[in-house]
Parts: structure tokens; sequence; C-alpha cells
């Protein structure tokens, strides 16, 4: 197992990788990952799932198969086979991690169709439909965090389905998240559910932030905008990571820990650094800290395991710092709230065009497998 890794996790941080393929599940890379590297977990998205099966040839036969079993087969159908195939693998695998740390770790996520991502009912229909489609207790339902999302997640928990809870960027959102969470675990006690079968993680997403506030604090233009670049992102998760620590510690919360209920772990989202002016372990070394996730690229997971550094604990009691940071980029002229807004904005929208590309990557695969079988 490789020391900095081991340190990280050591320290409080599940090493989870944001990448899935049919090449790391069937090549024996992703059981690697988790014996030798510390990885516990695993998420995916459709721009990750579009890459995998465009590049690889390990899709074709699957796809021959449920095209000569169904000639009449839709792009949407095949989609979600081939995902939840794919997630189904990932769930067995990381199976063992799953029942040593008692459900806390060795999730592997799927997520719904983000052309939904304002449609409540629609999305609490999919998830119930991928949870007992790909069937493994270790699967997680990823659910976007937008206004009409939060009932949904909340019906989800309710459910007994564990959520993670994705594209979370403003304070605001995420404490409506941890309420949509508790709400779904009161509604899941009330029906006899037990409370200790059900994870969550929320999705807080880092360098975006930066790319943005970066983006507007050159615009400013002045040398005390300028001082501020590439901080924006941590601040911000570790004033998440401070609403965490308040909400685990209200009387709601306890009351719901006394039944049995596990605590939504933050977890750092677009941990990749953009900007190569920054370290490429940044977003790693500096939101070290207990009970939250780290998911990385391969590349960044990589960048640490080589080189990578654990200078403390980064978030506990960071919250009065990180508030100061926040209230400076105030004061230079950049707007939170509206980074916020854009940025859940724009989200939803890259979300939907890697919906796209995944679309059009299985149209290919699809026109391909009725030409081989004409």
């Amino acid at each position: 197992m490789t020391d900095r890794l081991r340190a990280l996790s050591d320290a409080g941080v599940s090493v989870w990788l944001d990448d899935l393929s049919r090449e790391l599940t069937e090549t024996g890379a992703l059981q690697s990952l988790v014996t030798e590297d510390s990885v516990v977990g695993v998420t995916s998205n459709p721009t990750i799932f579009a890459s995998a099966i465009k590049e690889g040839e390990r899709y074709e036969g699957q796809t021959d198969e449920l095209l000569a079993a169904d000639p009449q087969l839709s792009v949407a159908e095949l989609i979600r086979e081939l995902t939840t195939t794919d997630v189904r693998s990932a769930c067995r695998i990381l199976r063992p991690v799953y029942d040593a740390t008692d459900g806390k770790d060795g999730r592997v996520s799927l997520e719904v169709d983000p052309t939904l991502a304002y449609e409540t009912d629609a999305t609490i229909e999919q998830a119930r439909t991928l949870w007992s489609k790909v069937g493994e207790p270790n699967m997680f339902i990823k659910i976007p965090a937008t206004r009409e999302g939060l009932p949904a997640i909340a019906a989800t928990i309710a459910a007994g389905i564990s959520v993670n809870v994705t594209l979370l960027f403003s304070l605001e959102r995420y404490r409506e998240v941890l309420d949509a969470y508790a709400y779904g675990l009161e509604q899941a006690a009330a029906d006899g559910i037990d409370l200790s079968t059900i994870r969550s993680v929320a999705s807080i997403f880092v360098s975006r932030i930066d790319s943005e506030v970066d983006k507007r604090l050159d615009a400013i233009g002045s040398e005390q905008a300028a001082g501020l670049k590439g901080q924006a992102g941590i601040a911000n998760s570790r004033l998440a990571y401070a609403e965490f620590e308040a909400f685990t510690a209200t009387d709601r919360w306890q009351e719901l820990a006394a039944k049995g209920a596990n605590p939504q772990r933050p977890l750092w989202a677009s941990t990749g650094v953009k900007n190569p002016d920054y370290p490429d372990t940044l977003y790693v070394t500096e939101l070290v800290g207990p009970d939250v996730v780290n998911t990385m690229p391969g590349a960044t997971l990589k960048a640490f395991k080589d080189h990578g550094e654990i200078t403390g604990d980064h978030l506990t009691g960071s919250g009065a710092q990180a508030r100061r940071t926040v209230d400076e980029l105030g004061a230079v002229g950049v707007d939170y709230d509206d980074v916020m807004a854009t940025l859940e904005s724009e989200g939803v929208e890259k979300f939907e065009s890697s919906w796209g590309d995944l679309v059009r990557t299985v149209q290919d695969q699809l026109t391909a497998a009725r030409a081989r079988t004409a």
C-alpha cells in the first residue's frame, strides 16, 4: 500500500477514484487500486462513461448480445445496460471494503439522467429504477442538488436508498441538502426502515469555484484581487465543513444518530487542478480532515501517490479564516451569491452536455453493432 495514500486515509480522508470503465474492472486495475493504493470508493458520470465506451472495445460483446436479444434496442436502454453493468462490477470488487467498513466506504456512484435535474418526480422514479437494476447494497444514486432535486433527495433517502448528492456549490444549498437528508431519514424511521443501512455523501465541487472566481479576479485586475486567486474553492469547502460540524452537533441530528443514522459526509469533488500555476495536489492537501471523502481523477491520485503531502488537519476549526477569505473576495468586488448561482446553472448545462455526448457515443456503438450483425 502506498505510504502517502495510506497517510491520507489515516488522516480521516476516504480516497475515492473519479473514474470507471470496463478496462478498470476487467483487467484487475481497480482491484489493484483498492488493495495497493487505499482506494475505497468510485464515482462516475456521463463523461466518464462516454470516454470509456468511446475508447474501449470491451463494450462490443455486450452490445451485440443485447441487440441479438432485442433488435429494437434503443439507445436509452443500451446506456442503462452498459452503465449499470459497469457499476455492478465495481460494486462487487469493492464489496469487501463495504463489509469491512460497515457500509461507510466501498461505494460506487451512478448518476440519474441529468436532463431530469429540474424534474422531481422523474428523478425519484429513475433513482428507484437504477437502485433496483444494479441490485448491490454498496451503490450510491447520484442526484444533483438543484432546488427541484432537494425533495427527490429526501424521498430517495426516505425509501432507504443511499444517495450521493452532487453538483453542490453554495453554503445555502448545502444547508438545504443537510435538511433534506435529515428529513428523509426522519421519514424512513417513521416507516420502520433501519437507519443504519442508509448512507449519503454531499459532493461539494472545488476547482470549478476557483476557475469562476479567478476569472472574475482577473477582470478586476487589482493587486489585492490577484492575491486572492486560488483561495475561493478551498475556503468554500472549509466553510461547508463548518456547516457539517454544526449540523451534526444539533439536537435534531443527535436524535437521528441515536436511532442509528449515519452522518452525510462531505465529499470533495472536482479536485483535479485546472490552473497549471497551482500545485497539482492542492485540493487534496488543503482539504484534509476527519470524516470526509476526496474523489480524485486518476491523474490527481497518481500525483498524490508520487509527491503528495499531509500537512495537518486543515478542516477542523477552519471556518473563521475561511469566512475572512470570502469576505475579502466580496470586498474586492466578487459577488459570492452570483458565483454560486452561475456555477449551479452552468453545472447542470455541463451535465446535460455530457449526457448528450454519452447518447451520441452509445448511438455510434449501437450503429456499429447493427453493422456487424447485418
